[in-house]
């Protein structure tokens, strides 16, 4: 049904593969039908006699019931398919109003249609095949139902509770511990990992045997290089309360800069400790007006947010400036230009911000790093063009009007 423009002898054939077995597909092999039709024609046929079969036994046992005494007659009990039953945290009536009105299943055929016989319990009822007489809990067609789904996962915020505290108490309880409130709000074992942008030259290469160098160095113990790099000496950084920039502050806000790039004042600058490269966006980089022949050749993709790959279009050096007049550093940064929406114009990442030996603090919604003699420099977010991150724009150091670009 979601092929489009399918054959019909091939639909034909699909149909006879799926038959169950029986007379009807005995019949259909025989007949070796060539058309729709002609199997739509054999199916009907087949349907109206099974019907026949059907109300002729319902007839039968009918004038068999009625023939025998009542006290004498046996009423059906179905037998429980599973040896032990989920707990739920609800009840099982809640449970069943919820699914039937998400339409995760279906009523009965004959719910709220059934003959209720005399001398009924009328305080009973079933909420699955809504009829008096029973209790949702003491119908078993109704509980193997809730234990199917439970199994399949779709009731798991009926039973996260209760899985949660029967894992607790099947484990040995220790003499000296933890109260049980406080083990009920152990955090739950983790289903999968959500990635940030990774790639670039801090991810280990851009190649397959490359990342994998970088991976059996970082576990090699003990070993050396021929050529170790020097560590920085970098000064004492602490942040107090005295760093927030603003009365009103929204510490979900992220940590948005301005920087100098060449001889433009770039705004919209986010800081991104979690990414492993340092990302020019394709619009800015037509709005600085550079040219893409110096733009040097990289192979490889960055994995976004989402986990999508973007392609990258190069790499481009360029002077990068933070901070403002004496209070500012100036780096040689690798970039890594790629076309994509973004609502920033640049992002910044640990090759940045290990470059400059900036730390970021994402509750103060400052960096702070070291310039000369170990001075220390403050930069603040830009709150506003935080909170308004829609469109590109860029400043020129000149304030001439033929210079700016917005």
């Amino acid at each position: 049904m979601k092929i489009p423009d399918l054959h019909p002898e091939v639909h034909l054939h699909a149909i006879k593969s799926g038959l169950r077995p029986g007379k009807f597909q005995e019949t259909i092999a025989v007949t070796k039908l060539k058309t729709l039709a002609e199997f739509r024609e054999k199916a009907k046929g087949q349907i109206d006699i099974e019907e026949l079969h059907q109300a002729r036994k319902a007839d039968k046992s009918a004038t068999k019931d009625d023939e025998k005494p009542c006290d004498n007659k046996k009423s059906f009990k179905p037998v429980p398919r599973y040896e032990s039953y989920t707990q739920f945290n609800a009840k099982r009536d809640d449970i069943f109003n919820e699914i039937l009105n998400s339409k995760l299943i279906k009523p009965p055929r004959k719910a709220g249609s059934y003959p209720e016989p005399k001398n009924i319990d009328k305080f009973k009822y079933c909420t699955f095949h809504q009829k008096h007489g029973h209790t949702t809990d003491e119908c078993v067609v109704a509980k193997d139902l809730l234990e199917c789904l439970a199994r399949q996962g779709h009731l798991d915020k009926f039973i996260a509770r209760h899985m949660q505290k029967r894992t607790i108490s099947s484990s040995e309880q220790p003499t000296i511990g933890p109260s049980s409130r406080e083990k009920d709000k152990a955090p739950a074992q983790p289903r999968g990992v959500i990635n940030c942008i990774s790639g670039g030259y801090a991810g280990g290469g851009h190649t397959s045997s490359a990342r994998k160098q970088t991976y059996r160095a970082m576990l090699a113990v003990g070993s050396t290089t021929n050529n170790p790099q020097p560590i920085q000496d970098v000064p004492n950084m602490t942040f107090r309360p005295a760093d927030i920039n603003c009365s009103h502050t929204n510490y979900d806000d992220p940590v948005v800069i301005s920087i100098q790039l060449g001889d433009l004042i770039v705004r919209k600058v986010l800081l991104d400790p979690g990414s492993s490269a340092d990302v020019l966006f394709f619009a800015t980089f037509e709005k600085m007006k550079l040219s893409t022949n110096i733009l040097q050749p990289y192979s490889g993709d960055l994995v976004g947010f989402s986990g999508e790959q973007v392609p990258v279009l190069g790499s481009v050096w360029l002077q990068t400036t933070l901070g403002e007049q004496a209070l500012s550093k100036t780096q040689d940064i690798q970039y890594l230009v790629v076309d994509y929406f973004s609502p920033y114009n640049v992002i910044l990442g640990r090759p940045f911000l290990n470059r400059f030996a900036a730390i970021v603090s994402t509750f103060y919604l400052c960096v702070k790093f070291s310039v000369q003699d170990n001075v220390i420099a403050t930069i603040h977010s830009d709150l506003h063009k935080a909170r308004h991150c829609y469109n590109t724009s860029l400043k020129p150091i000149k304030r001439s009007s033929e210079a700016r670009v917005n």
